[in-house]
């Protein structure tokens, strides 16, 4: 499957940004999707994690719980993650990944898309 992740830009503290994840070359439903983020100087790290299909469950990082909400449509072949409550901390380039549902390891990835929060 291919990811295309898009929705980054520069925001002031507290505003809201919904980063999309368009999928292609594969049955989307079949496949888990997860956001990841990485700030300069710093390694990867997960943010948020949606299951296959109709995305029963989802999981997220402490630092975003209550402020992100990842969800999918797979009529579109899109996941989003919407941020609200916006920190200088969550400055970071994203990217999506897709999993097998059977598996816990991410093994496609789109490109990152930057998301710069200013004080």
């Amino acid at each position: 499957v291919q990811l295309q992740a898009s929705g980054g830009g520069l925001v002031q503290a507290g505003d809201s940004l919904r980063l999309s994840c368009a999928a292609s070359g594969r049955t989307f439903s079949n496949f888990a999707v997860g956001w990841f983020r990485q700030a300069p100087g710093e390694e990867r790290e997960f943010v948020a994690d949606i299951t296959w299909g109709d995305g029963e469950a989802t999981l997220y990082a402490e630092s975003v719980k209550g402020r992100f909400t990842i969800s999918r449509d797979n009529a579109k072949n899109t996941a989003y993650l919407q941020m609200n409550s916006l920190k200088p901390e969550d400055t970071a380039v994203y990217y999506c990944a897709a999993r097998w549902s059977w598996k816990y390891e991410y093994d496609f990835w789109g490109q990152g898309t930057h998301v710069t929060v200013s004080s």
